[in-house]
């Protein structure tokens, strides 16, 4: 039986993906929908394509060549992939397949014009259109030149601009096949893009639709600026109208043109009103069909609009599931805990088990609804005031959204009386660090009887008892005397840096006067490392063994060096305080430094290259006698002014109260990820049963399991090997999303501003949260790991959860994407005394690694200066 290497658009749709590419696929399943025009046409079968790559076997061994080259040696691979796709256009296409596409053209008329077009396996995708990776060749007339045209085709997989963009995907070159669409030429005298999404905001109520003259490849090329149309309910609510000073036509014999368009006609709208409504109820049937928000290309041909392909829009960051259909707006947790990043399934669903509030994942991440606490006014006034203090950029998102009429519904107050949301309880707690001491000793009693609890369960057994250990934690979590000490140094904070800018003109005073303030176990944590560096600089063979380690049993080599075992043992008492953690952390499916502890490997080397002996505890006291001097300075100049006896008596009761409490600020996130790894190793466990028994492959698969789904294939002894698969696929993509501060039910991302006009013109706005100005050079850190930092450096990087804090102790100031006034990052500036600025969105794009900045900590900006 003959190979069929050709079949008929008609004939193709989801179901033949791997035989047609992405976008055969998808016009396939168009050309069936009730009321759209497709053009006709057929598929070349990516049998075709691996029989014409079977006839160079030389080819493998350069696609292996290719995935090992480094992505940024940009020469190597245009040299490598321009000989992949010469050898494959040189390839003469066998007599039957070329055959078989003739008998596709004589049936399709064999002197008609088509379109030429790529198909990839890997295009088009929900996870990954691949939009503009491959070639497409217009109005191509007869059988030789078709034929040509297929084989330059199949040459454009390898074309650079694909190539690395499959890698920085995570695609194997080898698993992608090209397939080629031939369809019917069509010539409109209007052609564009409709997004059934704002590809900007994101808002999926709002369908934009770009349009221009001619074909649309003058759009795509960039050749002129579209009409821009935007549509809501069915109406068009704006419009910009461009000078569409040029077009591209097809020419007779075949292929296309440039031509000038007259300039009566060019500030013409290229579509009118209605016909813009019209297409955009198109795309919505088009969007109705595929499930998702689409990217469209469509042609008007006398005043009838043919749809040439349809890809999902992949760059929107999904909306949370709210199972109606009221307005809902949603504030991202991962801004408030310092890890933007996308999470795994488990991670997902065991911070939900055990979050405070209710939390809804999408794309990855998690997001609070706050659309009831936004629509009474005392709990609205509460939100904003905590947020606006927080995060700025947050709180006037909140704020945009406010004042769209009718979004957010007008509800009553819940009822009199009680504090707004956020504040402290109404008696509030005594200024005593035995309030602290009982607090830290009530965490670690708890997680000690968990560690006892949880070592003889296992099986669904062991399930049950996490459900369980997950209301204690959130008991724990939620004591009301934990929530009041975290507020009362807060509060304290607040309090002195609003009374002294007003009695003293002072911005951020209490940065100073909480210089090492006691009982801070993430400063603690930083301060720690220095210790472990001081045991190991002076043995030279062990300090040479650290550079050179990459493995993760390296603890156990030590001890055959000189000075190894006492090394060895700094670090492992390190981690039996701190091994817990890791960047990411809320995330459980993250390696912690336990498991991971090559990790610590160049902070430690850093620390024994730029430090000398004793700095952990010079740097504690030098910042506790700074806060001394800054508190008697304070209280001097207080005394001095009317009624100074008073104000200088109320300040020293909250710089007692903020010293007494902001320390443990930080302790209930240590308590939270030390119940995390307790978790973690007993899962694991379970997940290592699962590989013996053949259930996964690896033992990391559960991560793409929620907790419930884990816990039923333990019960059950299966699953859906595609189920994971998709969960991977899916994680891939959630992590090329960036996660917006606020999100609407309509799906648009809301970006809040600093509304602020006292910072110099080119300077980078962000906010304020540890006092001082520092110069020096910007080292851009987007990985732990990679740090390599000099005493002086600024650390600028996208967020700095606790696990970051070892790096502060060497470094003069930082800049983070993300943060807050009381996030993670700025309470350890502020104690170690580094000027930081926070919320500098994009501040890891427009500052360049190893560029002189001046950091403003108590302006919040940041100036390049060189």
């Amino acid at each position: 039986m003959t190979e069929q290497y050709v079949l008929d658009l008609r004939e193709v749709d989801e179901r033949r993906v791997g035989a047609v590419g992405g976008k055969g696929a998808n016009l396939g399943r168009l050309s069936r929908v009730a009321g759209l025009r497709v053009p006709g046409g057929f598929c070349v079968t990516t049998d075709a394509f691996r029989r014409i790559m079977a006839e160079a076997p030389s080819i493998d061994d350069r696609l292996e060549e290719l995935s090992r080259l480094p992505l940024d040696d940009r020469e190597a691979v245009r040299t490598l992939s321009a000989e992949i796709r010469r050898t494959i256009e040189d390839i003469a296409v066998p007599a039957d397949l070329a055959a078989q596409i003739t008998r596709a053209l004589v049936r399709n008329g064999e002197r008609a014009a088509y379109a030429v077009r790529s198909s990839a396996t890997a295009e088009d995708l929900p996870t990954a259109s691949f939009a503009g990776q491959q070639d497409t060749y217009l109005n191509v007339v007869g059988p030789t030149a078709v034929l040509r045209h297929i084989s330059r085709c199949w040459a454009s997989l390898f074309t650079e601009r694909a190539v690395v963009y499959r890698r920085h995907n995570g695609i194997d070159h080898r698993t992608v096949h090209m397939a080629v669409v031939v369809q019917q030429m069509v010539f409109p005298q209007a052609a564009g893009i409709l997004f059934t999404a704002d590809p900007v905001t994101g808002n999926r109520k709002v369908a934009t639709v770009d349009a221009g003259f001619g074909l649309g490849e003058a759009l795509v090329s960039g050749l002129v600026n579209p009409d821009v149309f935007k549509v809501r309910d069915g109406e068009v609510v704006a419009e910009a109208i461009a000078a569409k000073q040029r077009a591209v036509h097809a020419l007779p014999g075949g292929g296309t043109r440039e031509v000038a368009i007259d300039t009566r006609r060019q500030e013409q709208p290229a579509l009118t009103h209605a016909q813009v409504v019209r297409l955009v109820r198109l795309g919505r049937r088009i969007e109705a069909e595929f499930g998702s928000p689409q990217d469209i290309e469509w042609c008007l041909v006398d005043d009838d609009f043919q749809i040439v392909q349809s890809r999902p829009i992949t760059t929107l960051f999904p909306v949370p599931e709210s199972g109606d259909q009221e307005n809902h707006v949603y504030v991202s947790v991962g801004h408030q805990q310092m890890m933007t990043d996308a999470m795994k399934p488990l991670g997902l669903s065991m911070w939900q088990l055990t979050a405070m509030v209710p939390m809804h994942a999408a794309g990855g991440r998690l997001f609070v609804d706050v659309t009831g606490r936004l629509a009474a006014p005392a709990s609205r006034a509460g939100l904003l005031d905590l947020v606006g203090r927080s995060d700025p950029l947050i709180g006037d998102a909140l704020e945009t959204v406010l004042d769209r009429d009718g979004f957010v519904p007008s509800l009553p107050d819940a009822g009199p009386g009680g504090p707004p949301a956020g504040s402290s309880a109404s008696s509030p707690v005594e200024t005593d660090p035995a309030v602290v001491t009982e607090l830290i000793e009530r965490s670690r009693r708890s997680v000690a009887a968990l560690e006892r609890g949880i070592r003889t369960k296992s099986g669904p057994a062991l399930f049950d008892f996490l459900l369980e250990a997950f209301e204690e934690h959130k008991r724990v979590l939620g004591d009301p005397l934990n929530i009041q000490v975290i507020m009362a140094g807060m509060e304290a904070t607040w309090w002195l840096n609003d009374k002294l800018h007003e009695w003293l003109g002072e911005k951020n005073a209490a940065d100073t006067l909480t210089l090492s303030a006691p009982g801070n176990v993430t400063s603690e944590m930083g301060l720690a490392l220095l210790d472990v560096a001081d045991v190991i600089r002076p043995h030279a063979e062990v300090v040479a063994f650290l550079r050179g380690v990459e493995d993760e049993g390296f603890l156990d080599e030590l001890v055959k060096l000189p000075g190894g075992t006492e090394a060895r043992d700094a670090i492992d008492g390190y981690l039996d305080l701190y091994g817990m953690r890791c960047v990411g952390e809320i995330d459980i499916t993250r390696p912690r430094w336990r498991e991971r502890p090559t990790t610590l490997v160049p902070v430690i080397l850093d620390n024994v290259r730029n430090f000398g002996p004793g700095a952990a505890e010079r740097r504690f006291e030098q910042g506790r006698l700074e806060a001394w001097k800054k508190e008697q300075d304070v209280l001097s100049r207080l005394r001095a002014l009317p009624d100074g006896e008073r104000k200088a008596d109320e300040t020293k009761r909250m710089i007692d109260r903020v010293r007494t409490f902001i320390g443990y600020r930080e302790y209930p996130k240590y308590g939270i990820v030390s119940r995390y790894f307790v978790y973690k190793r007993a899962l694991l466990e379970e997940a290592e049963r699962l590989v013996r028994d053949g259930v996964v492959a690896e033992k990391e698969d559960v991560f793409h399991l929620t907790f419930q789904e884990f816990h039923d294939v333990v019960r059950s002894k299966q699953v859906d090997p595609r189920l994971i698969q998709q969960r991977k696929e899916a994680f891939r993509s959630y992590q090329t999303l960036t996660p917006p501060r606020v999100l609407t039910s309509d799906g648009e991302s809301v970006t809040g501003a600093y509304r602020r006009d006292d910072a110099p013109a080119g300077a980078l706005i962000g906010l304020p949260v540890s006092a001082g100005a520092v110069e020096g050079r910007a080292r851009v850190v987007l990985d732990i790991a990679e740090a390599d930092l000099e005493a002086g450096d600024i650390l600028v990087t996208a967020y700095t959860d606790p696990s970051w804090s070892p790096l502060f102790v060497g470094i003069a100031g930082l800049v983070t994407e993300v943060g807050g006034l009381m996030t993670h990052g700025a309470v350890i500036a502020r104690e170690y005394g580094l000027p930081a600025v926070v919320g500098v969105q994009r501040a890891t794009r427009l500052i360049r690694d190893g560029q002189r900045i001046r950091v403003h900590g108590t302006d919040g900006y940041v100036e390049i200066l060189s």
